[in-house]
């Protein structure tokens, strides 16, 4: 998940125009590649999402009318990050479905139930990445395999790179926003109320949300 190159360097390789026998402007041909900032090698590693600074979760259209927000208090996680080559970073993501928050009681209560994440059956959803691609100035492609309740399907998840620093206690964080969008039927999340008037209670499309602050993991040899 090296998802980083703020400042990014864009190395642009131009064509030639052929010559020509009038004074009319001639067009040239440019190709432009994304490539890593070199100076984001010190990257490389091993890191940790910090929950205290870090959301992960969902917003769905409910009744038509108005947007519902939630995310998931208890996760773990593992990234490793490669600055010189995104290709070879990665990232593994559990999620505990009893932990899911909306901020009203009787609706997480209900999230939590058979109808929608059946947490006592299916306790973890997980997001193992397969690929990562820069596609364009801070921002990467990570393409990744996510399951909930049993059921695994590819998601495209697009991060932005926000930046790194070094905090007042010595520790390395880097931070990043991602985002994509669902059809939650796929993962067998088929609750499907309608409302009086026709149309959907609860969305069929869901739109997930990464907000991470990462920290650099410490060596425990």
């Amino acid at each position: 998940m090296n998802l980083f190159g703020r400042n990014s360097s864009h190395r642009r390789a131009q064509q030639a125009a052929a010559p020509v026998a009038t004074a009319a402007p001639v067009a040239r041909a440019q190709a432009t590649a994304v490539l890593p900032d070199p100076a984001l090698a010190g990257l490389t590693g091993e890191w940790l999402i910090d929950p205290a600074h870090s959301r992960i979760g969902f917003s769905v259209r409910h009744a038509m009318v108005t947007t519902v927000r939630g995310a998931f208090a208890q996760y773990e996680s593992r990234l490793y990050l490669d600055g010189r080559d995104p290709a070879r970073s990665r990232a593994d993501i559990v999620l505990y479905t009893a932990s899911v928050d909306t901020g009203v009681e009787q609706r997480d209560a209900h999230l939590v139930g058979r109808q929608f994440l059946d947490a006592a059956a299916h306790p973890r959803m997980t997001f193992t990445s397969t690929t990562v691609q820069l596609i364009g100035e801070d921002v990467y492609r990570m393409t990744g395999d996510l399951t909930i309740k049993d059921t695994t399907r590819p998601i495209d998840l697009d991060l932005t790179y926000i930046g790194h620093v070094t905090d007042a206690f010595g520790d390395e964080r880097v931070g990043f926003d991602g985002t994509t969008t669902i059809h939650r039927s796929d993962w067998g999340l088929t609750y499907d109320a309608k409302l009086a008037q026709g149309g959907a209670m609860v969305s069929e499309t869901v739109r997930l949300q990464f907000d991470i602050a990462a920290i650099r993991a410490t060596s425990t040899v």
